[in-house]
């Protein structure tokens, strides 16, 4: 399926989201900083939220990070008294990871600040042109969800899968 774009065009269309995501990303967790959280700390306390009850392996997976990674991150949240560790009644080993009640405090504290800026960030575009984008990040993110299936099974990526992109190359041990 060709999309008519050359290969400059792609990539100054991912140039530009790169920028965008990590300006906007920056920008807003300075913002957030002032209420006592990062914006990776609320991501995390909102997942746990919205997830709850949350093991650190379940973390990791919504986010990507090595389980050594989600451990230091969830005892640092321990240790400001944002997030609590709970035993599984039935399995000793199983920990689950609940807000507190300052961890609850400070994400309310973090939504004025994330809808004050979201608002102000959109208000650059018309309600047509946030349909329009949401249409075509809603596609990128199905084609996303394609290539992710595709690059995560072992088997060879086949050209016309990911749209003459590159198939994954496999490292030569030497």
């Amino acid at each position: 399926m060709s999309t008519g774009f050359t290969n400059d065009d792609s990539s100054s269309a991912a140039e530009a989201l790169r920028d965008y995501y990590i300006r906007s990303h920056r920008t807003l967790d300075k913002l957030m900083a002032g209420e006592g959280a990062s914006l990776a700390r609320n991501k995390m306390l909102g997942h746990i939220e919205r997830n709850s009850p949350v093991r650190a392996a379940d973390l990791a997976t919504a986010f990507g990070f090595a389980p050594r990674t989600i451990t230091e991150a969830i005892d640092a949240l321990e240790r400001d008294g944002l997030v609590q560790r709970n035993g599984d009644t039935t399995d000793r080993r199983v920990k689950y990871i609940a807000l507190t009640a300052s961890g609850k405090e400070v994400l309310r504290a973090s939504e004025p600040v994330k809808k004050t800026f979201i608002d102000g960030l959109f208000a650059a575009l018309s309600e047509e042109e946030i349909a329009a984008l949401t249409t075509v990040l809603g596609k990128l993110n199905h084609r996303l969800a394609e290539l992710e299936e595709v690059y995560s099974s072992n088997a060879p990526v086949p050209a016309a899968a990911t749209d003459e992109l590159p198939a994954k190359r496999s490292r030569k041990k030497g």
